[in-house]
């Protein structure tokens, strides 16, 4: 019966992790959506949950359970597509982990043992939704949410987020540097930058005052650093702000590590909004000078990335996020973004598309009246076109 049980988990997970991939017919010229999720709790090993030793667990009980694997740092080395994901355990902590597939859409596989972080944050609780990025000084580093608990204040569920860091060159032995210090009271959703500006480190933040709400904060802040093992910022300047009766309007920061295209830096960032439903999370893009990252130069208007389907359903309700995205030899690009805070699927793309898109749509004109004058003048310029070439 044990045996039974053991050929079953090992079946069912191998069946997970390869089973094939496809895009599926959702089009608008953009990016392609593929079938199923890359990274599931299924893709855990079935040797992380159960102790597998016969004499100790006659009837293979679960006992170290994974309830979800979502929001997942992306990077593109010798040929190979490597997450980090946050993967979150029964008991709600969250951890990283590595998994790697050739192709970028399925195969992915963990790697045997989870990241164990150097423990220098004694206070932190949790760390999770790392943002890898592939340095020019020759180290990859990850930056991620450090929580821990809010002591200042009477209340159970209170707590802080910090912007944690650390680097490595292989994905297996890592070197942990102190939390990025600034003057807000909060750091969430922290990016660095994969180029020296003007001689210093680069990062994109997001000050806030609580946990949850941004309060006086909000909106994607720039700011520099002159040493990346002592990192402290002094100022931040908001380079994408919120807007009202936006996709925006409830909070937003930065997702992906940005991409480098001709035109400019390319982000993909999170946008939020209050819904009677609670809050509702999608992908927006934006484009930043190639030469002043902290300019502004295109916006899209609207969603870029909305959860659809069986994406809305989950742990945490109707968001998308993104913390993670690939540009392969072929500049194809694999954004990764995690649905309901439950599972990790995977949008493609190429440089191309993404360039035109971000450059090419109208920006958000933030009026109902003006919205449909700038649809109105997309379809007389359509009209007259289809009228001209019938």
């Amino acid at each position: 019966m044990y045996k039974e049980k053991l050929n079953k988990l090992i079946d069912n997970y191998n069946l997970t992790i390869n089973k094939k991939n496809r895009k599926t017919d959702f089009y608008n010229g953009i990016y392609d959506r593929w079938e199923n999720p890359v990274l599931t709790r299924d893709h855990i090993p079935y040797f992380w949950k159960y102790n597998l030793n016969e004499e100790e667990n006659p009837d293979l009980i679960e006992t170290l359970g994974v309830n979800a694997v979502f929001n997942s740092g992306a990077i593109f080395l010798n040929g190979k597509y490597y997450l980090v994901a946050r993967v979150e355990g029964n008991d709600r902590k969250s951890f990283f982990a590595v998994a790697e597939s050739d192709n970028g859409v399925d195969g992915f596989k963990f790697w045997d043992y989870p990241v164990l972080l150097p423990d220098t944050e004694k206070e932190e609780v949790n760390a999770y939704d790392m943002r890898l990025t592939q340095h020019e000084d020759g180290w990859i580093y990850g930056v991620f949410c450090s929580e821990s608990k809010d002591t200042s204040v009477d209340d159970l569920s209170a707590a802080k987020a910090a912007a944690g860091i650390v680097r490595t060159k292989d994905l297996k032995e890592w070197e942990r540097l102190p939390n990025l210090k600034t003057k807000s009271a909060q750091q969430r959703n922290v990016v660095l930058h994969p180029e020296f500006v003007n001689g210093k480190y680069a990062f994109y933040t997001r000050p806030q005052d609580g946990f949850i709400e941004t309060g006086s904060g909000g909106g994607i802040g720039f700011a520099l650093c002159d040493d990346i093992e002592n990192p402290e910022i002094d100022h931040e300047e908001i380079i994408n702000h919120r807007k009202y009766h936006t996709i925006t309007e409830e909070k937003n920061g930065a997702g992906a590590v940005p991409i480098k295209t001709d035109k400019g830096w390319i982000h993909i960032a999170h946008g939020v909004r209050n819904t009677a439903a609670g809050l509702r999370y999608v992908l927006y893009a934006f484009a930043t000078d190639l030469a002043e990252p902290w300019k502004q130069i295109a916006e899209p208007s609207g969603l870029f990335l909305g959860p659809l389907g069986q994406e809305r359903v989950g742990d945490v309700s109707n968001v998308v996020f993104s913390n993670g995205a690939i540009v392969n030899d072929k500049n194809e690009v694999f954004i990764y973004y995690a649905s309901s805070d439950t599972r990790l699927h995977v949008a493609t793309t190429t440089i191309e598309k993404l360039t035109y898109y971000v450059f090419n749509t109208p920006s958000d004109p933030l009026r109902s009246v003006d919205c449909v004058k700038q649809r109105y003048e997309l379809i007389e310029k359509n009209l007259a076109y289809l009228k001209g070439n019938k």
